[in-house]
């Protein structure tokens, strides 16, 4: 016999999840107050790093249900919402969101409405690694160096090396050059390869 949970997430102190749970309560479905998680979390937080949705994940088992007002309640995001209900669907959870009106996102038409917004996601994803390319253009044209800052100038570099074939532990050169041991191991793993 499945069983009905209701996710309902507020952002801020000052709100309350109750207008949540009277509109799921509203739409026909009955949900006991021990299968209600209610937690206030940003909705930039992806559901993974929700302390509440957690443990939903913990009590919900496969041909159960879950009762959400907005797709926002599952994700922070087009491609985190697409993720949730991926998760939940391949568990046996059905999902439920009010603002869909009630459709179970793993039904037929659920798979629809979810192909719609994974191509968003898609979408979503695209524009950000246009964006990110962009910039790195942008930037490479302006003369700007890319990647991780260098460290140390050549001579320091040389130095460091040298101070490695007379045999001084990487300890004691970190010391002296007053950087982190990774740091130095690096350029002891560039020479040795």
């Amino acid at each position: 016999m499945s069983r009905t949970f209701a996710y309902v997430r507020v952002s801020t102190t000052e709100q309350n999840s109750e207008n949540q749970i009277k509109e799921i309560e509203d739409a026909g479905f009955k949900v006991e107050p021990h299968r209600i998680i209610s937690e206030t979390i940003s909705g930039s937080m992806p559901t993974a790093r929700r302390k509440g949705f957690i443990r939903l994940l913990d009590k919900i088992e496969s041909k159960d249900i879950l009762v959400v007002t907005k797709l926002d309640r599952l994700g922070r995001d087009a491609i985190d919402v697409s993720a949730t209900v991926a998760k939940l669907e391949k568990a046996g959870i059905k999902v439920h969101c009010l603002a869909l009106g009630g459709v179970d996102l793993t039904s037929s038409s659920g798979k629809m409405t979810m192909g719609v917004i994974n191509a968003v996601a898609e979408f979503e994803r695209n524009l950000l690694i246009e964006r990110t390319q962009s910039g790195l253009t942008r930037a490479k044209s302006q003369g700007k160096t890319l990647g991780r800052p260098k460290v140390f100038l050549e001579s320091q570099r040389q130095e460091v090396i040298n101070q490695l074939e007379e045999g001084k532990t990487v300890a004691a050169i970190a010391r002296n050059f007053n950087t982190s041991r990774q740091t130095i191991m690096r350029i002891r793993n560039i020479i040795n390869n």
